[in-house]
């Protein structure tokens, strides 16, 4: 690989890690307010598949010889409307805008992987960015109110109680 070649790849997934960053921090951000029990399981499952990505980045980016960057600029805040409960119809906003993040995440970086030259970093990235797609697809029919986002409860199993904030409560 020449040198400028070397330099663009360290740059793209530099770039991409701080975007991944920014990503984690807004879907934890996210699991902290969203209290809907199987919402809530969807942020957990989408959370440790990126923190499985962020590691695929840190090594490429090891073997590279490049520090992990800075995170991208904040996704915003997540905020839901004042209430009590665990309702599903108070934590759509924050699934759409979770849903279209990711969107524009795919959108900006699909071009950019499909034009990379390093065939195994290329299909690294395919994998986090069809994983993304799919995390997208998740939080959409989360925010239509589909609860059985992950899976089917056992019949008969009711939907009670919700996730409190952090884990930990005095």
């Amino acid at each position: 690989m020449s040198g400028s070649a070397e330099l663009s790849l360290q740059a793209l997934l530099a770039a991409m890690t701080a975007d991944r960053l920014a990503l984690l921090a807004r879907h934890e951000a996210s699991a902290r307010v969203v209290a809907h029990y199987d919402f809530n399981n969807t942020y957990q499952y989408v959370i440790a598949r990126e923190d499985t990505h962020l590691r695929w980045l840190q090594d490429a980016l090891s073997g590279c010889a490049t520090a992990v960057p800075a995170p991208s600029p904040s996704l915003g805040e997540t905020a839901i409307a004042k209430g009590s409960g665990a309702k599903a119809a108070r934590f759509r906003d924050v699934l759409v805008e979770d849903a279209r993040i990711l969107a524009a995440f795919v959108e900006r970086w699909q071009p950019r992987v499909g034009g990379m030259s390093h065939a195994r970093h290329r299909k690294m990235l395919d994998v986090v960015i069809g994983e993304s797609r799919e995390h997208q697809r998740l939080f959409e029919q989360a925010a239509t109110g589909f609860e059985d986002v992950l899976g089917r409860r056992t019949a008969g199993s009711p939907r009670i109680g919700g996730v409190l904030p952090a884990r930990w409560q005095a």
